[in-house]
This record gives C-alpha cells, sequence and structure tokens, in this order.
C-alpha cells in the first residue's frame, strides 16, 4: 500500500510536469527552496502572469538538484544561488547565459546558550573553528544545496574537516533548510541558513542569530535559460520573457517591495540596462 501510494504522487507530479509542457502559456522554473520558501514567489510570479500571461510552475529543491533536474532537460529556467555551480552550468552548454538577479546573506544562528562562544562575531570561520575545537553541534544539510557549498566552502577556508566528525559533534541531516533549522533547534545544535529563510521560519523559540555580517556570507542568486539546444523542448520566448522581466526595473521593484515581519528578504542587483 505505501509502495502504492509513493507511486502515485511521482505519477501525480510527472503528470503535472507534462501538463505544464503541453501548455504554451505556462513554463517550469527548476529552483532552490530558499526562494520558494521565503513565499517570494507566491507574491512576485501571480504579477508576471498578470502582465505577461504566462504561468510559471516552480520545481524547489536544493541548487545540487534543480541543476541536476535542469540539465536532464526537466524545465525552462534554472534560478539557484552557487555561482560556480552556475557557471559551470552555462560553459558546459546547458544554459545559454547566467544573470545575477538578487542576493540576501547568509548567518549562524544557535542556541542562546552558545556554548563555542561565537555570538556577536563576524568571521563566519572563526566561528566555526570555535564550534569544531569545543565540539559544539553543527547541524549541516549535507545535501549539495548552495547553502551546503557554502557552508563546505567555509569550512575549507578554516582548514576544517567536519566531516571526520560526522556522527559525533557534526549531524549531516541531508535534508532541506527548514528540516534542517528543526533539527537544528531540536538538537540544540549551530547551523547555517540564508536569511530569507530564517524570517520566515517559525520555529526559532529562543534561537538568535550568533553571527551575521561578513562578506564571506554573501548570498548570491542566478537566473538562467535552460539552453534549447540541449533540451529542444525548452519554451525559449516565454522563458525569455521571465528572465527579462525578472532583471527589468518593474521586476527588480517588485523583488525589492517584498518583507516579511518588515524586512526585506531579497535585494535585486540585475545590470541596470535590463
Amino acid at each position: 500500500m505505501q509502495c502504492f501510494k509513493i507511486f502515485l504522487i511521482v505519477l501525480s507530479i510527472n503528470m503535472s510536469v507534462s501538463d505544464a509542457r503541453a501548455d504554451e502559456s505556462s513554463i517550469i522554473l527548476q529552483s532552490t527552496t530558499s526562494t520558494a520558501n521565503s513565499g517570494l514567489y507566491d507574491h512576485l510570479l501571480p504579477i508576471f502572469k498578470k502582465e505577461t500571461g504566462i504561468t510559471v510552475h516552480v520545481v524547489a529543491v536544493g541548487t545540487g538538484q534543480a541543476i541536476k533536474n535542469a540539465k536532464n532537460c526537466d524545465g525552462d529556467v534554472l534560478l539557484v544561488h552557487a555561482k560556480l555551480a552556475e557557471q559551470k552550468f552555462v560553459s558546459e552548454g546547458f544554459g545559454i547565459a547566467r544573470y545575477d538577479v538578487m542576493y540576501n546573506d547568509f548567518i549562524l544562528v544557535g542556541p542562546p546558550e552558545d556554548p563555542a562562544k561565537i555570538s556577536g562575531g563576524q568571521l563566519a570561520t572563526i566561528a566555526l573553528a570555535n564550534i569544531a575545537m569545543s565540539q559544539s553541534q553543527f547541524a549541516s544539510r549535507a545535501d549539495n544545496s548552495g547553502t551546503h557549498k557554502k557552508e563546505v566552502s567555509l569550512w575549507n577556508a578554516a582548514r576544517i574537516k567536519p566531516q571526520q566528525s560526522s556522527g559525533h559533534w557534526y549531524l549531516e541531516t541531508g535534508s532541506g533548510m527548514g528540516a534542517t533549522l528543526n533539527i537544528a533547534v531540536g538538537s540544540g545544535a549551530y547551523t547555517m541558513t540564508d536569511r530569507a529563510t530564517w524570517i520566515s521560519f517559525k520555529n526559532k523559540q529562543d534561537y538568535k542569530i550568533q553571527v551575521e555580517g561578513d562578506e564571506s556570507l554573501f548570498n548570491q542568486y542566478g537566473i538562467i535559460q535552460i539552453n534549447p539546444k540541449r533540451c529542444p523542448q525548452v519554451k525559449s520566448v516565454q522563458a525569455k520573457k521571465l528572465i527579462d522581466w525578472m532583471l527589468s526595473r518593474k521586476g527588480r521593484d517588485v523583488i525589492a517591495e517584498y518583507e516579511l515581519e518588515g524586512q526585506q528578504l531579497f535585494f535585486p542587483n540585475a545590470l541596470t540596462h535590463y
């Protein structure tokens, strides 16, 4: 029975993607979870549809999976936050061009007791070194997402290999950001998250932002049209309309005006010629 339920779920997803493929007035956006979970698309895409008549179906997964899906031609546009991986995607011919679209930042959050004594620090690598030296618990997504890629780069910069302590103080969740935050809060562990997800996260309890403001925590999002030469079914005209709109003055204004709890979640930084 459980296998049958799973089959029905997978079938439903595949049918939804097929329906979107058949509908010339809709496209598929392969996206990182942070933009979707923050509510940005609920704010932004209805405005885009009203102006263009194009419906955007969002597939929200970790950046690594989104890129993999795009390589498998399961989409028209890619919006993620791992610039090196995005540039590689384009250089390998899977995407036409990559554009900066918006940014925010990553933060380190943790329990008020702050066992690693990192609160108020601005250097992420020093904070991570203190966490490792004190063997304070740290929850990692460990899922090849954009957030995980950034975390790994910071551990590398600190010359620390936390995977050697996996299952001890380093907790590899293999889960998305929301689930990893819940695990961190439930186990008293530190974790790294993007600010938009943190603002929208409902289970903060007494957790606090411990480290923020480091330039290395900058979080850039990029947008790419999937290459129709690799994926002939890509709806190039509609995909380009979405990208042009996101990078336009109107799109930038819509992104900038999205707030939660009085805080702006994303900051558009597309080139001004759009």
